[in-house]
């Protein structure tokens, strides 16, 4: 019999979490065959693997797949996918876990509206604490075109919201549910934006079913190193899907628009990196930069924050550009005062 729901689950060193996370999957779909596991320990150094295997008896369609070296969360999560043969999909990291019930009310959901995907709020717990973040999404619990929430411009949209565990997925769609192999970091952007522009339809439904684990000291999110800098190829991708769609004008300048906030935040904190990163993100940032049209580029650095401008100028304008641009702020701040 086919599983009813494939939950892929990436873990690298989740020994202190995975066991909450395999044990909310417990009885979420009544039927233990209708739910599929499977884990892909990516890597892993500590006890991972043996937690994962020690699930057999009650996920019974568990699978654990072993990659001997670090692929990378990208390349983890398409491993699992290749494997899935539900007819729905979900991802779930290794450090989260499941409210009750929340896969069978997103299956619910899924199979009323016949929808490509469904996407949910979500609960972020940070050293105990609990907040509820909301997909940014007002239209509930109906049938929608993914390209309708994509803009506007400048508010965030479902295209920032770009949590790939926040919801459920048809595998009809099994094409767009793939990641760029090989990324560490920052490969929810390009899979958020190509889903949002290739498929047919989705929905935003459900109460916060997930909680998200904020904060893990294993995280990359925590962890400066050369792998944060994937979001300059993750980007690429992006501009890559924006460039070739028939509405192409439309989009550009989120698109931009996000990007810069990204690059702003990685320039707010290049002290932290080492020298040879450093020269590598100014020099890939460049790059990236070139590819967005002149015009777009343009407005949407004009529209960015006075503090975002001043990060960005050495890039955006150059760096005697950005020298001019410091001076007359001053000139001016001191003209203000006098």
């Amino acid at each position: 019999m086919r599983p009813l729901v494939s939950v892929v689950v990436p873990a690298k060193d989740q020994e202190p979490h995975l066991g909450d996370c395999l044990s909310s999957l417990v009885g979420q779909l009544g039927d233990p065959e209708a739910l599929e596991v499977i884990v892909v320990d990516d890597g892993s150094t500590d006890a991972t693997g043996v937690i994962a295997r020690s699930y057999a008896d009650r996920l019974p369609r568990l699978e654990v797949l072993r990659n001997d070296v670090p692929v990378g969360l990208a390349t983890a999560r398409n491993l699992g996918l290749d494997r899935a043969t539900g007819r729905y999909l979900a991802y779930l990291d290794g450090d989260d876990w499941l409210a009750r019930g929340h896969l069978a009310g997103m299956v619910e959901v899924m199979s009323r509206l016949d929808v490509d995907f469904v996407r949910t709020d979500h609960v972020q717990t940070t050293a105990g604490r609990r907040s509820v973040v909301r997909a940014p999404e007002a239209r509930r619990d109906r049938v929608l075109d993914p390209r309708s929430s994509i803009l506007p411009t400048t508010t965030s949209t479902m295209v920032d919201y770009c949590y790939a565990w926040a919801g459920l997925f048809d595998l009809r769609i099994a094409d767009l549910l793939r990641f760029p192999d090989g990324l560490f970091t920052a490969e929810d952007r390009a899979w958020c934006w190509r889903l949002h522009l290739q498929a047919s339809s989705y929905a935003v439904a459900g109460p916060p079913g997930i909680l998200y684990r904020r904060g893990v000291t294993t995280s990359l999110t925590q962890v400066l190193d050369r792998r944060q800098l994937d979001f300059l190829p993750s980007f690429e991708r992006v501009f890559d899907l924006v460039r070739h769609d028939p509405e192409a004008a439309r989009w550009w300048p989120k698109a931009a628009r996000m990007f810069l906030a990204v690059l702003a935040r990685h320039v707010s904190r290049q002290e932290q990196m080492t020298p040879a990163d450093r020269v590598l993100l100014g020099d890939r940032a460049r790059q990236v930069l070139g590819s967005i049209p002149p015009d777009v580029l343009t407005g949407a650095y004009a529209a960015a924050k006075p503090e975002r401008r001043a990060l960005l100028a050495p890039l955006v304008l150059g760096r005697a550009a950005a020298v001019r641009l410091r001076l007359l702020d001053r000139l001016g701040a001191r003209q203000g005062v006098a």
